[in-house]
């Protein structure tokens, strides 16, 4: 009994020092692009929004005109949130991901993960991921 109960206790301080890793401190440089680039699809600004996209992005997209679209349809919480609240910044694989969490003009909630790439010393979104609304205990 007093093996498991070592085990067990060693488990989960392990888990939790594994967790706090995962966790970075708020990068404000990050939350700036993502930020502007909701303000920029605020004003249909798809020029500007496109900017903060990275070059692979770029690339798959080819025009602003076109990311813009695909915004509108595939994200649209997105392109006309009511409210905009940054989450945890997660180092995942080697990547980094900024959780934003978005509430569209109906009042529904959305979580995003967005996929960032330090480019030339510049914040770049790399992708956006919708995740599934955590589970909430009653």
């Amino acid at each position: 009994m007093r093996r498991l109960i070592t085990g067990l206790t060693l488990a989960l301080s392990m888990a939790g020092t594994l967790w706090a890793q995962d966790v970075l401190a708020p990068e404000p440089a990050i939350e700036n692009t993502i930020q502007s680039q909701i303000d920029a699809f605020l004003k249909d600004d798809f020029t500007t929004a496109f900017t903060f996209a990275s070059p692979n992005l770029r690339t798959m997209f080819r025009t602003p005109e076109n990311f813009g679209a695909m915004v509108k349809q595939g994200y649209p919480m997105v392109w006309r949130p009511d409210d905009v609240r940054f989450g945890d910044l997660r180092s995942i694989a080697g990547g980094l991901y900024q959780m934003v969490i978005v509430t569209d003009a109906a009042g529904n909630l959305h979580y995003l993960d967005y996929r960032m790439e330090q480019i030339d010393g510049v914040w770049r979104i790399a992708g956006v991921q919708i995740l599934q609304a955590p589970e909430v205990a009653a």
